[in-house]
């Protein structure tokens, strides 16, 4: 408890203006162009107790949809069917890509052994690229899986 505490207390953000006017966050305010910002500690409750023989989880009912009120636009069936297809054909292509990358990334694992380049001599060296290689590896595994849910989400043509 001790410890939050002090972390909290002592984590100070700074806004930092750069050369290009764009706003940087940091935790240093090295350069006369920051300003500490004043942000509050996060609370944080404890969830409260149910009684013995309650579920969390409450049964989901069916709700009816809300009509949209009658001043909201509306799109025609045709311009909405070619957003579709322009959003399918989005998909399709971030799909194709990260299954190629995910293709390389394997061969380029090669079953948790990749080739040794000339600048890994050091095994710790060779060893982080590996595990970079598995994590990248299971993230494109991640996206390609996303992006299969959400093709399999697309109303049919």
């Amino acid at each position: 408890m001790v410890a939050a505490t002090t972390a909290a207390q002592s984590s100070e953000i700074f806004v930092c203006v750069g050369e290009d006017g764009q706003k940087v966050f940091q935790n240093t305010g090295n350069s006369r162009n920051c300003k500490r910002m004043d942000v509050q500690p996060i609370l944080t409750v404890p969830a409260a107790r149910l009684p013995a023989g309650k579920s969390a989880v409450q049964p989901v009912m069916e709700q009816r949809a809300t009509a949209s009120p009658a001043s909201f636009p509306r799109v025609d069936g045709d311009t909405q069917r070619s957003r579709d297809g322009d959003r399918r054909r989005i998909l399709e292509d971030e799909l194709r890509g990260e299954e190629e990358r995910l293709a390389k990334l394997k061969t380029d694992f090669n079953n948790g052994e990749p080739e040794r380049r000339g600048d890994e001599r050091n095994f710790a060296v060779y060893r982080e690229r590996t595990q970079r290689l598995h994590d990248d590896i299971a993230r494109t595994e991640n996206n390609v899986r996303a992006l299969l849910r959400e093709l399999s989400l697309l109303k049919t043509q």
